[in-house]
């Protein structure tokens, strides 16, 4: 009895017969990878490839507009002979080591609060998160307001009869940077808390009851037991703030302008500046390039933890 082939079948000389693939089953590969393919492209030009002409630009002599002038890294020279760009990193030093720590003190404290069951604890959580839901230029704005001497908090307690109080730090030069670590604090936090909330669910509670039949105390059960467990997630929340910290630029804007004069500018601000205002397109690039090493320098070890995690799970 012969076999009959079908039209995406070949029959082999014994009879036997073999599948070819039709244009579907191409069609079908293929397919997730041409709805990937204009992503990709995109990607490829307007992200990399930008960082990429960020580079070569550092490397020249542009001012107001592009030139390919090359001068070697003399740019990156000007840039670390500029104070104003130590003044910038100095202040990322103090926002991003401030806006982190209190970050993860706040957002653990709030995450073990609401971890007790408490009464309200969806409307607490949702009250918690909604500043992370605000922009930054929202929140630039508010805390401008509220930190304005002669508007915000100072008039409103001087109204109240205590007329020697003063809270400036908007117009005082050596507390301004203080006022975006304010602000960055009451929005992050919350997401901070979110993480932090999540996590603590995902714990086994057999091994809290355990750690209660030994005759544990609760805070020593958290700094013992529950903290250990949280350690990706404090990884992951210093990543993403740090991350945070170093491209901040929106809020600078909005809350202190870099002012008074440049005292809380932040590499980001710094960058716009030089690129876009001053016509210092080459210094402005070097500078976004040494940003960028910050963020890789944060990202990889990130990303090298969790594919080793990944790895070994």
């Amino acid at each position: 009895m012969k076999s009959v082939s079908t039209p995406g079948e070949a029959a082999r000389p014994g009879g036997a017969t073999i599948s070819r693939p039709s244009v579907a089953g191409h069609l079908q590969a293929w397919l997730p990878k041409l709805v990937l393919a204009p992503s990709v492209v995109i990607s490829l030009c307007f992200v990399y490839g930008f960082m990429l002409w960020t580079f070569v630009l550092s490397l020249t002599d542009s001012r107001m507009l592009p030139s390919y002038d090359f001068v070697g890294f003399a740019q990156y020279a000007r840039l670390m002979n500029n104070e104003r760009w130590w003044v910038a990193a100095t202040n990322l030093g103090v926002f991003g080591v401030l806006f982190v720590a209190l970050c993860l003190v706040l957002g653990a404290g709030l995450a073990i609060l609401l971890d007790q069951r408490i009464r309200r604890e969806g409307m607490l959580r949702t009250l918690y998160l909604y500043p992370m839901a605000l922009s930054f230029i929202v929140t630039g704005v508010v805390w401008k307001w509220l930190l304005n001497p002669g508007l915000g908090i100072q008039a409103m307690v001087r109204g109240w009869g205590f007329e020697s109080f003063t809270f400036d730090w908007l117009v005082d030069p050596d507390m301004a940077v203080y006022t975006l670590v304010i602000a960055a604090v009451w929005q992050a936090s919350g997401f901070v808390m979110a993480l932090f909330l999540a996590g603590l669910r995902g714990i086994d509670d057999s091994i809290l009851k355990a750690a209660q039949l030994d005759g544990a105390s609760l805070p020593r059960i958290y700094w013992r037991v529950v903290m250990p467990c949280l350690r990706p997630v404090v990884f992951s929340a210093v990543m993403i703030l740090s991350h945070i910290a170093i491209k901040s630029f929106d809020l600078v804007v909005a809350l202190t302008g870099g002012g008074p004069g440049y005292s809380s500018d932040l590499p980001a601000t710094f960058m716009y500046a030089h690129a876009f205002t001053r016509a210092q397109i080459g210094m402005g690039s070097a500078s976004a390039i040494l940003m960028l090493g910050g963020v890789l320098a944060i990202l990889v070890p990130y990303l090298y933890a969790e594919l080793r995690s990944r790895r070994h799970g």
